[in-house]
């Protein structure tokens, strides 16, 4: 059973008592509710024990009683004797039913739906699927076809590319687990961007590396002298990097600090894995970013699940032969091999990509210059970025209030991830990311909803004119 420390519970409710009229021990078992809710505190944690949370947070044992006593009441927490409190879910969380049938609209996944022609796709598939059944079905690298095809893909997009540097993975959350296990062990230095994609987080914590932020935002994208810093003093052993459209900020690397980066990188020893998950979402440029492996050594890692529906588990691994050799001979550990059905069906859909892609950049447009608009009138203080590409929009509340407006929104039947997901330690508690990859009518139902949560939140103290006159 994994157990948190009352320091790390105490980072992750930073700013606890903030933007709140609430009593102490209400305040507090809010963003623990909400902590549990996404996924920061994974269920089955035990938290710590009340003497040590009220002496780390300053607060008397009795506001830390009330507070774990309501949360219990509310399903949140078990006690079991000997075993402390254990985070859980109640038997009838929203997380825990369909979001559909229950009323929630789920904002909280960059996702965006199915494409038209997915069933076809995948009845052509099936088609396919006998010429193969004769092998065992084992194959930890990847149907050869599938290989070439990708390969392919990235030698027209100018990065030349032989099969053989390819392996054919369960989806990208799985490529960078697979590569963290195999390149991290207990001890290493893993660099890492702050924001950035919270699962890259937690597979590179569970290999026992120490992560290594480097900024970026929204309006300046990377932090170049902290990133250099970082890689010349720590000498990472992996870094883990989504250089195009990065999620949540949207910002894309420039090419002259890719080429600065990978090129002390290798003088560092240091392994970079570029994301590329959402390389092709291009919204307003007129091409498609090099990737960044063009630029010197890198690992990159794709997926068709931002492109084409996130139920097609399918994702690969593009690197030099040595590691896709190593990497398969890791794999076995974990799984035996990728759907050959679903190999099927992504090859097929490769031989329509532009098509396809086409088709989503365009969506992506309406969507996201519609959400940009309607959030403009109902919160003109926020500052709200238009991303050149992507699924999604970082939002600056000018507040740090976006924990307690995520769980006043979720009242309201709108479920969000909130800007700490986002970070490490509890950072990023004055940006909300918004996905734009909804139909019009869905995010008009979202902004309507954070208008109801917002104004809920407006009677706190800190949204006052003071707070919002910082956001310029």
């Amino acid at each position: 059973m994994n157990s948190l420390s009352a320091r790390s519970l105490a980072s992750l409710v930073r700013g606890w008592r903030e933007a709140t009229a609430a009593p102490a021990y209400t305040a507090l078992a809010g963003r623990i509710r909400l902590l549990i809710l996404d996924g920061r505190i994974p269920l089955g944690t035990r938290v710590p024990a009340e003497r040590d949370l009220a002496a780390q947070l300053g607060v008397s044992r009795t506001t830390v009683t009330a507070s774990y006593g309501e949360l219990r009441d509310a399903g949140f927490l078990d006690s079991l004797r000997g075993s402390g409190s254990i985070a859980r879910l109640p038997s009838r969380s929203p997380i825990t039913i369909d979001n559909h049938q229950s009323g929630y609209l789920d904002f909280s996944k960059a996702a965006i739906p199915a494409i038209p022609v997915l069933a076809e796709a995948a009845l052509q598939a099936a088609t396919e699927l006998p010429a193969y059944l004769g092998d065992s079905g084992f194959d930890p690298i990847g149907l050869p076809v599938l290989r070439t095809a990708v390969a392919d893909r990235y030698t027209a997009r100018g990065l030349p590319t032989e099969p053989e540097q390819i392996m054919i993975t369960l989806g990208a959350q799985h490529a960078i687990a697979l590569l963290a296990r195999t390149l991290l062990g207990r001890g290493d230095s893993a660099l890492v961007e702050s924001p950035s994609y919270p699962h890259a987080y937690e597979a590179l914590k569970l290999t026992g590396a120490r992560l290594v932020p480097v900024s970026v935002t929204s309006d300046e994208g990377w932090d170049e002298s902290a990133l250099e810093q970082a890689l010349q003093r720590t000498s990472p052993a992996m870094g883990y990097f989504m250089p195009d459209f990065h999620n949540p900020t949207g910002q894309t690397m420039p090419p002259a600090l890719r080429q600065r980066m990978l090129a002390l990188a290798e003088r560092q020893g240091t392994v970079i894995v570029a994301d590329e998950t959402m390389a092709e979402l291009t919204i307003d440029r007129p091409d498609t970013p090099l990737p960044l492996a063009a630029y010197g050594a890198a690992v990159t890692i794709g997926s068709v699940g931002k492109t084409v529906w996130g139920g097609v588990r399918i994702g690969w691994i593009r690197a030099e032969r040595q590691l896709i050799q190593k990497l398969t001979r890791a794999r076995s550990a974990g799984d035996l091999g990728t759907p050959a059905l679903e190999q099927l069906l992504v090859k097929n859909l490769l031989e329509q990509y532009d098509t396809i892609l086409d088709s989503r950049r365009a969506q992506l447009r309406v969507g996201r210059d519609h959400l940009a608009s309607a959030l403009a009138v109902a919160f003109p203080q926020w500052r709200v970025p238009r991303p050149e590409g992507g699924l999604t929009t970082w939002v600056n509340l000018g507040a740090p209030v976006s924990s307690q407006l995520t769980l006043a929104a979720r009242a309201e039947g709108l479920l969000l991830a909130a800007g700490p997901r986002f970070g490490i330690d509890g950072a990023f508690e004055r940006f909300l990311r918004i996905p734009f990859g909804y139909s019009v009518e869905e995010m008009d139902r979202a902004v309507a909803a954070l208008s109801v949560a917002w104004t809920s939140l407006s009677r706190g103290p800190l949204l006052d004119q003071s707070f919002l006159a910082e956001v310029v």
